[in-house]
């Protein structure tokens, strides 16, 4: 079983910046892919982005566009979310997922999942 645990959410304004973090309790480099997932009110689930833990390649979901970026501290056992020119749209709970698996931005079953952090962005 592999714990995640997510930190760096909170409140700010449309424009702002965060950094999300999620550290392991174990070698991210033993997972395959991790990756950074939002949830908002009465909407599903959708891909935000993610890092394949050996070779570093990320992809991002359309809605990014070049704001966001992702990136993996193995050393620290830490995935982190940098997040620029934030928008009220943003406003989501934001969870980390892993799996030893290849799976797809697209796919919801990703095996490990996070409690999640919440960023809210204000107008």
């Amino acid at each position: 079983q592999l714990q995640l645990v997510e930190s760096g959410g909170g409140s700010v304004q449309a424009g702002g910046s965060l950094r999300l973090s999620c550290t392991t309790d174990k070698y991210t480099y033993s997972t395959f892919q991790m990756a950074w997932f939002r949830q908002a009110p009465g909407k599903e689930r959708e891909g935000v982005a993610m890092i394949v833990t050996k070779t570093k390649m990320t992809y991002y979901g359309d809605f990014v566009e070049g704001r966001f970026t992702i990136s993996l501290d193995n050393t620290r056992n830490t995935l982190y979310l940098e997040m620029r020119s934030l928008k009220p749209d943003d406003t989501a709970m934001y969870y980390c997922a892993a799996d030893y698996c290849q799976k797809a931005l697209s796919d919801p079953l990703w095996r490990f999942w996070g409690r999640g952090t919440q960023v809210n962005v204000s107008s």
